[in-house]
């Protein structure tokens, strides 16, 4: 299997809902380190596993989205518990959909898997892999 990473980050301030989560329950920031990797078992004509300059610029328009905002105020997150987990699957699910709509180029037609990272600090990350 060939894979390709790309990297980005975003800055953003939540809070949770549960006695789970302790002092995490009032507001905070967060500062994620994220890496997405693309996968395929051949490489294209160009023997590429995908154009990672639309990749980079898909990864970072779908994180702008995020960035310096409260996920608490963001819409479609209100009442969900933004962890670094839960994110990591509505980043997966937004790249999944620009590839699908063709946003990446002709070169993402062939992928076949796709796992986003999330580093909230130099000791813990949590990922969302899956099928395209």
């Amino acid at each position: 299997m060939f894979r390709l990473c790309v990297r980005d980050h975003f800055m953003i301030a939540h809070s949770f809902k549960g006695e789970v989560f302790g002092p995490a329950q009032r507001t905070h920031g967060a500062t994620y380190v994220v890496d997405v990797v693309f996968q395929r078992p051949e490489l294209d004509d160009d023997g590429l596993v995908i154009d990672i300059g639309l990749a980079s610029e898909t990864l970072k328009a779908v994180l702008a989205g995020y960035n310096y905002q409260n996920l608490d105020e963001v819409s479609e997150l209100q009442g969900k518990n933004t962890t670094t987990e839960f994110m990591a699957k509505v980043i997966f699910d937004q790249l999944a959909a620009a590839i699908n709509a063709g946003e990446m180029g002709t070169t993402a037609r062939g992928l076949t898997h796709l796992e986003v990272k999330l580093h909230e600090s130099h000791v813990a990350w949590a990922s969302f892999e899956g099928p395209l």
